[in-house]
């Protein structure tokens, strides 16, 4: 199972590499506590993070969640404002409950860190891939969902400025770093 959806991914990433853009299009969601949230609009005119998950996940998601957690302290003690974004790519399962409570384990700040659900797969999966360039794609005989796991720095002006290893630890310094040296240079 594990192998079948590793290769999924390498394939998804492969055949998506020419696609998609640097800019984040737009897409309609809502939040683990109801709020409707444009994105990219809702988080314009700052730095933010973003990322795929889904609740129930048995491989990547946790690690990933567990990082964007470090992240969130770290850009805390260093006091760096920055908006963290995971959305879900099984926003049939993921309800605004199963996120708050799948995000709970993970303490995060929910004035810093939204999970967004309330689209359609399709939508997602179109959006992934269109501006992030991260394939999505349900697994068959399985209610687990092949999807990208990177970190992806989004600009003030919704551009893709880096991209990371979610599932690494060192990411969340190098994250921490690039943000530093952004927000100086502007």
């Amino acid at each position: 199972m594990k192998l079948r959806f590793w290769i999924s991914i390498i394939f998804l990433i492969t055949i998506t590499a020419a696609c998609g853009s640097k800019d984040v299009g737009e897409l309609s969601a809502v939040n683990q506590h109801g709020k409707e949230v444009s994105v990219p609009g809702a988080y314009a005119g700052d730095y933010w993070v973003a990322d795929f998950i889904f609740t129930n996940c048995e491989t990547v998601c946790p690690p990933m969640t567990g990082n964007m957690s470090r992240l969130q302290a770290q850009l805390e003690q260093e006091n760096l404002d920055v908006q963290l974004v995971s959305v879900s790519v099984d926003p049939a399962n993921d309800t605004q409950e199963k996120l708050l409570s799948f995000a709970e384990n993970y303490q995060p700040n929910y004035e810093q860190w939204d999970f967004l659900t309330g689209y359609s797969f399709q939508e997602v999966k179109e959006w992934s891939i269109k501006s992030f360039q991260s394939p999505v794609k349900k697994m068959e005989d399985s209610d687990q969902v092949a999807h990208g796991t990177s970190f992806f720095l989004v600009d003030p002006d919704g551009n893709i400025a880096e991209t990371y290893s979610g599932t690494k630890a060192e990411s969340v310094e190098k994250i921490v770093e690039d943000l530093k040296k952004y927000k100086n240079e502007s």
